[in-house]
C-alpha cells in the first residue's frame, strides 16, 4: 500500500510512536508523531492529515477531550482512537464525539490500517471479570468525561482529593501503555 497522505500519531509514549512511524513508513504511510495536545494541535497547523491514531490516555489527559478539537480544526479528519484498555463506555463516548473507530492494544498495523477502512468494533469481550483496579478506571473515566475532562470536578465528584486523582491518572498511564 502506497499512498501519498500523511497520518498523525498521537501517544505519549515515545517508543510506541517511534515503532508505529517505522512500521507505517514500511507500508508506504507517512506518519508525523505527537506526544501532546499542543504538539497536536501545532501539528495541524503545519501539515494536512486525512487521518489521525489518537491515544486515548495521554499522560493523564483524556484524548477523548482533544478529539472534539482536532474535527473542528479539521472537519473531515478520520480519527481512530487507540486504547490499553477498552470499555464499551470509552468507545461509545469515542464514536459520539466523532471517531471512525476504536481499538484496543496491541494492535498491528494492518489492524490500524483496516480500522480505518472496517466498521466500527466493539473492545474484544473477555471471558474473566475485570479486576478491581480496571472497574475503579473505569468509573474514574466515565466520571472524568462527564465532567468534560476536569479533574477538580471530577475529584470532588468522586470524592476525592484532587493530588489523589491526579496520581491515580499518571500511575495508569504509565502500567497501560
Amino acid at each position: 500500500m502506497t499512498t501519498n497522505e500523511c497520518w498523525l500519531l498521537i501517544d505519549d509514549d515515545e517508543a510506541f510512536l517511534e515503532i508505529l512511524q517505522r512500521a507505517l513508513k514500511r507500508q508506504g504511510i507517512e506518519a508525523t508523531g505527537t506526544h501532546s495536545r499542543a504538539e497536536a494541535l501545532r501539528a495541524l497547523d503545519t501539515q494536512t492529515f486525512r487521518k489521525c491514531v489518537l491515544d486515548l490516555n495521554l499522560a493523564g489527559e483524556s484524548g477523548l477531550q482533544l478529539l472534539p478539537e482536532l474535527l473542528t480544526k479539521i472537519p473531515g479528519l478520520d480519527v481512530l482512537v487507540l486504547t490499553g484498555y477498552g470499555s464499551i463506555a470509552t468507545a461509545v463516548e469515542a464514536m459520539r464525539r466523532g471517531a471512525v473507530n476504536y481499538l484496543c492494544k496491541p494492535v498491528t498495523v494492518n489492524q490500524l490500517i483496516t480500522g480505518f477502512e472496517a466498521l466500527p468494533t466493539s473492545p474484544e469481550l473477555r471471558h474473566e471479570p475485570p479486576s478491581v483496579e480496571e472497574m475503579e478506571w473505569e468509573h474514574i473515566q466515565r466520571v472524568l468525561n462527564e465532567h468534560e475532562g476536569n479533574v477538580s470536578a471530577t475529584a470532588r465528584a468522586l470524592h476525592m482529593h484532587r493530588r489523589t486523582l491526579q496520581r491515580k491518572l499518571q500511575k495508569h498511564s504509565r502500567w497501560r501503555n
